[in-house]
């Protein structure tokens, strides 16, 4: 897990997410935090044991901690996070010491995290999908009644 590391080391990857926490210091609704890209990478562990899909702990990491890392363009711009999450990750991976295959497998997952027609594969892209939407808790939010998810994508029943 050494490449984790560089990844949570990385000076990019920790300024996107200042940038993130500075946008959100004031959000009442799910954070794209550390907590989140942690939760995330280990929901997809076990879907992957679960559903016994042969990918490495350090490409589901990888995917899971940087999946969300452009979020802070969505903001400023108005631009799609996942798209904007998948140009910010291949310069961070490329560093960490992924190979080009291992990188353009992670950054197709990370555009594909919010595209409903992966959530069924049983690959990087399709575990990262559904880790993400899992890792909503709705059920427990305070707030769930303002927020403007539709109540079909709203995570509201706990699912072992």
């Amino acid at each position: 897990m050494e490449r984790i590391q560089k990844i949570i080391t990385h000076p990019l990857y920790k300024e996107y997410a200042g940038k993130i926490k500075e946008w959100e210091k004031d959000r009442q609704f799910c954070k794209h935090d550390y907590v989140h890209f942690l939760n995330v990478a280990r929901l997809a562990m076990i879907i992957k044991l679960k559903e016994q899909i042969d990918i490495s702990e350090e490409l589901i990491y990888a995917a899971a901690l940087l999946h969300d890392i452009g979020r802070h363009i969505q903001y400023e711009t108005g631009n799609d996070h996942a798209v904007a999450s998948g140009r910010l990750a291949p310069a961070i991976l490329k560093e960490a010491g992924y190979s080009e295959r291992e990188t353009d497998i992670i950054v197709e997952a990370i555009i594909n995290h919010r595209n409903e027609k992966v959530k069924e594969e049983k690959n990087l892209k399709g575990l990262l999908y559904r880790a993400d939407k899992l890792s909503r808790e709705c059920y427990f939010c305070e707030v769930s009644e303002l927020c403007d998810w539709k109540e079909r994508k709203k995570n509201n029943k706990l699912i072992l």
